[in-house]
This record gives structure tokens, C-alpha cells and sequence, in this order.
């Protein structure tokens, strides 16, 4: 008697351009996306990171835009913007970040992560990261400079809009620089996470979901980001209503405060996930057959 069996119906090939991978990558996959960005960053001209990294403080300017614009919009004239304005306000926070990693432009906080990981790995990228560290920053602050300049002394930004960007950066700098230090570590421990993340995510859409999610707890509680921040202070130093020496005052500690927390928070950490605590060379336990597969492989035994 003939015995009969049902064969595994073949799977479908993904056609060309589809992802083929759509399970949750390991930390070591995504430490390996980690040093692939970070070499093709490395391997940009200073001109090109100049042009990238000024671009990428304009676009941050985003950020302070569509905050300030709310928060203007929901303020009465002449009041103080309430609580929920200000909350508002923070939910447009993320669109510099969006634009600016969707867009792939430089962005300082992000290199804490994607340079220095490729250096851990391999020493001999140190004075190659120094090189974009030292191109990037300034041309970040630049290009918010610009950002700044374009917002206070033109008509672009009606007078109310104006009066809360300028509210924003004397709020940002009028702190201690210990306050703007530790702020700072949030910062660019919380940045530095979204870079990690968007390495290992599979979609434009997902990307942008962790972007905007961790980059409002950024702006939700303040916390310094020596670029996005930026073009804040600058403003009131622009229109007239703060000396020059806020920017230095602020810049210096949420700088330092990002480096600290984007590099011993995430990458050093990640770093030690995947290298020191061996998950490079882990293995997967291998998954129990199921009682389908147990019996498709006996009726293929019997018929062969």
C-alpha cells in the first residue's frame, strides 16, 4: 500500500530590493552595522564632513523651530507659556533629529557612537576619528550658527516665534555648568542609543518611530545636546539679550557631558555586550522540532 505524505510546501524567495533578514538581529549584527557606517564615515574628506556636518546643524535647527512655533502658538501674548504648551512644544522637538539621521548629514553625538566603536575594534582609526571629531563639531555649530542668524535677524520668524526661541536658549544657558554637564551625559547617552537602535532596525518607518520617541524624552526633560541646543542659545545672543560668553559657558560642559554619555553609556557598554562578554562567539540553543516537522521527516523516510 502506497503510504502518503504532505510535503513541505517550498518557501517564497524574497524578490530583489525586499529585506531577507526581518528577525531581531543580535547585538554582535548590529555592532557589525555599528563599524560599517563608521567606515564609510571614516573614509569621507574633510570637505565632505565640512559640507555634511554644516548641513546637519542647519537641519538641527528644526528642532528649535518647531518647538518655539508651538509654544508661540499656544501662548497667550504677554503669558507665560504653561506647562502643557511647553509640552507640546517638545513633541517637535524630534524633527531635526529625524531629518538629519534619515538624511544620513553629520551629526556630532551620533560619531560618539558609530567612529569610536570601530576604535575599539581597530586602534589604528583613532587619529581618522579625531579628524571628523575636529571637522564635524565646528561645522555643526556653524551651521546652527546660521540656522540662528536666519531666524533673528531676518523677517523669516514673526515676532512671537521669535520671542519663545530666544525664551528657550536663556532657559537652556542659565544653568550651572555642572547642571549643564550632567544634562549633557543624558543627552548624549539617549542620542547615542537612537544611533545604535536605527543600526539595527529594518525600516524607514521603525527608524523614525525610535528617533522621535527617544529624542521627546530629550527635549521633554531638557536635556543639553550640544547641536540641537545650540541654535537656542544662539538666538538671544543674536537679538541682543545675552553676551556672547553664554554660548562658551554652555557650549563647553554639554559637550563634554555628550562624549561622557555617548561613549561610556553606550558604546564602551555595547562594546563590553559584545566583545569582552563573548556574544560574538555565542551560539544560539538550537529550537525544539516541532511534532508537524517530526512527522512530515517520517512520512518522507517511509515513502523513500
Amino acid at each position: 500500500m502506497r503510504t502518503s505524505f504532505r510535503r513541505r510546501s517550498p518557501e517564497p524567495q524574497p524578490k530583489q530590493g525586499q529585506q531577507k533578514h526581518l528577525e531581531r538581529p543580535s547585538a554582535q549584527e548590529i555592532y557589525e552595522q555599528v563599524q560599517n557606517n563608521a567606515r564609510q564615515e571614516l573614509g569621507r574628506s574633510s570637505l565632505s564632513l565640512a559640507i555634511s556636518g554644516f548641513a546637519g546643524g542647519i537641519f538641527m535647527g528644526l528642532s528649535a523651530l518647531g518647538n518655539a512655533i508651538a509654544v508661540a502658538m499656544l501662548t497667550p501674548a504677554g503669558a507665560s507659556p504653561s506647562n502643557n504648551a511647553l509640552f507640546i512644544g517638545k513633541m517637535f522637538y524630534p524633527l531635526g533629529f529625524i531629518v538629519v539621521i534619515l538624511g544620513r548629514s553629520q551629526l556630532f553625538t551620533e560619531n560618539t557612537l558609530y567612529p569610536v566603536a570601530l576604535v575599539l575594534a581597530e586602534k589604528n582609526h583613532f587619529w581618522n576619528t579625531m579628524r571628523l571629531w575636529g571637522v564635524v563639531l565646528p561645522f555643526n555649530v556653524l551651521g546652527a550658527l546660521a540656522f540662528a542668524a536666519l531666524a533673528t535677524l531676518t523677517h523669516a520668524l514673526p515676532g512671537p516665534p521669535l520671542q519663545a526661541l530666544a525664551h528657550l536658549g536663556v532657559e537652556a544657558a542659565g544653568h550651572p555648568a555642572s547642571t549643564i554637564f550632567w544634562s549633557g551625559v543624558m543627552g548624549g547617552w539617549i542620542i547615542a542609543t537612537v544611533a545604535w537602535l536605527v543600526s539595527g532596525s529594518h525600516s524607514i518607518s521603525g527608524s523614525v518611530m525610535i528617533i522621535w520617541m527617544l529624542a521627546f524624552v530629550v527635549g521633554l526633560g531638557n536635556f543639553a545636546h550640544s547641536i540641537a541646543t545650540a541654535g537656542e542659545v544662539f538666538a538671544p545672543i543674536l537679538i541682543g539679550t545675552a553676551p556672547w560668553s553664554t554660548f562658551p559657558h554652555w557650549f563647553v560642559p554639554a559637550v563634554l557631558g555628550n562624549i561622557c554619555g555617548g561613549v561610556g553609556m553606550v558604546t564602551l557598554l555595547e562594546y563590553g555586550q559584545v566583545v569582552v562578554g563573548g556574544d560574538a562567539e555565542a551560539e544560539a540553543i538550537p529550537a525544539p522540532d516541532k511534532p508537524e516537522q517530526k512527522r512530515e521527516e517520517k512520512s518522507e523516510s517511509v515513502a523513500a
